[in-house]
């Protein structure tokens, strides 16, 4: 190992137990399909647990925290009304079957069912939630070791900064809101089951024998740079380049999430997005990219079945009238800006998605950002990415538009692996490692457990 390299949640190279928040609600309902342990009986079965007064109660007892602890590695339970797509068009609930320990905690008023596995374990559900079991082995690879070097960095966060309670991060002045919204929030458990972190949905899907092997192939295998876990962000498409780092969180940089065309040319220039006249005719045209696809069987690699309910992604298109848009912005940010007037560039990344925005009403004036900012305040759920233009249309003798028509390019963030541009890499037999040196520069692999 690299005498540079260190990490609180790997010692002794052995693999690590991560937690994962599954659900939160005052009573839940599950089965253990297997004998489980607690208080050192054996328990299977339908259950029910509920909370009062600060304490959980099962069996007629109260607990201060629940432990249902596997008398087997394959011992599983079955839980039901998780969530899944919180806050984007496809939500729903399902009951949901779960392999490791369950481990009950109060969250304030709340129950909070944590799910406690290996993280190799755990890696096969997310690779298999994230992904298709159809897609190509290298792919899949790729996939395996950065979602195992995001969540090591973030369990490592968290042992650093236990008592970080918020993901929103902001700075307000008089004109201006900047907020952004990061994942190292969690202070109950690792990770979320959701995309907040990582879709992880246990073993509610079957895992492939691709996902497995790919897991196996890549056991302990993570990216580092300059001796420090890489935070492999990924996005599903980045619209013909990838966003820096600093566009869509904190102020830091960091050097192996830069801006990457997405073309098999690695030294293939492109505009500079950050000039107003070059992105507003990039996201209106159709450059060429790894992810301008829209073959069926490469994106039935990257995108399940709610995720395929969307069909523009590359370039997409959202109308909303004037009555539309003032009760969305007004919604949102819950401030009236009366007409909106225009919605104005302030700045942008290198890949064209805006961090900053300007909503210009006959009421008041606001500049907001980051990306994920904009996009929520923009659209009921989220917009697809923040790299857009707007046309203003029809307006009256007051330069009032009736209508708004937003163009946009992109799913996402856009930082770091972009996952369509992948399953189309992988697919014309780029090897794993050298899809994660496209997207994440200057990076290096590393073992870390065998």
């Amino acid at each position: 190992m690299d005498k540079t390299f260190s990490t609180l949640i790997v010692t002794g190279h052995h693999e690590p137990d991560v937690t994962v928040g599954i659900v939160s609600a005052t009573r839940m309902h599950f089965v253990l399909n297997d004998e489980y342990v607690i208080d050192g009986n054996a328990v299977t079965g339908e259950q029910d647990v509920s909370c009062s007064g600060g304490k959980i109660l099962w069996h007629g007892e109260a607990y201060g925290q629940l432990a249902f602890i596997p008398r087997k590695q394959t011992a599983s339970f079955s839980l039901d009304d998780v969530m899944i797509g919180v806050g984007f068009h496809w939500e729903r609930t399902e009951t949901q079957v779960f392999q490791g320990a369950l481990n009950f905690v109060m969250n304030g008023d709340k129950l909070c069912a944590i799910n406690q596995l290996p993280v190799e374990d755990y890696l096969k559900s997310v690779i298999s939630s994230e992904m298709s079991a159809t897609s190509s082995l290298e792919l899949l690879k790729a996939h395996a070791v950065i979602s195992r070097s995001w969540l090591l960095a973030q369990m490592e966060k968290r042992q650093l900064n236990p008592q970080k309670s918020s993901s929103v991060e902001h700075s307000e002045t008089p004109g201006e809101l900047i907020r952004w919204y990061d994942r190292d929030d969690h202070t109950l458990f690792d990770v979320c089951a959701d995309d907040h972190c990582q879709r992880y949905e246990g073993i509610t899907r079957e895992t492939s024998p691709n996902v497995t092997e790919a897991i196996r192939l890549t056991r302990g295998m993570i990216l580092v740079d300059d001796g420090k876990i890489c935070d492999a962000r990924f996005s599903k498409c980045c619209g013909g380049v990838t966003e820096e780092f600093q566009y869509c969180w904190e102020d830091t940089p960091k050097s192996y999430l830069t801006a990457v065309r997405d073309t098999a040319d690695e030294h293939s220039d492109f505009p500079d997005l950050t000039v107003e006249v070059e992105a507003d005719k990039w996201i209106r045209s159709q450059p060429p990219a790894f992810c301008n696809t829209h073959d069926p069987k490469i994106l039935g690699q990257v995108l399940n079945d709610y995720d395929q309910e969307t069909k523009d992604f590359y370039r997409w298109k959202v109308e909303y009238t004037q009555q539309q848009l003032q009760k969305l912005i007004s919604d949102k940010l819950h401030m009236d800006f009366g007409d909106i007037k225009d919605l104005q560039p302030v700045q942008r990344g290198r890949s064209g998605r805006l961090s900053k925005l300007k909503i210009v009403g006959t009421k008041r004036t606001l500049i907001i950002g980051k990306e994920l900012e904009i996009r929520r305040t923009l659209s009921p759920s989220h917009l697809y990415s923040s790299a857009f233009v707007v046309d203003r249309l029809d307006p009256d003798d007051k330069g009032i538009p009736a209508r708004f028509i937003i163009l946009g390019a992109g799913w996402g963030h856009g930082v770091g692996l972009c996952q369509i541009g992948a399953a189309v890499m992988g697919e014309k037999g780029y090897p794993y490692d050298q899809i994660l040196l496209h997207y994440y520069r200057d990076a290096e692999l590393l073992k870390v457990y065998s």
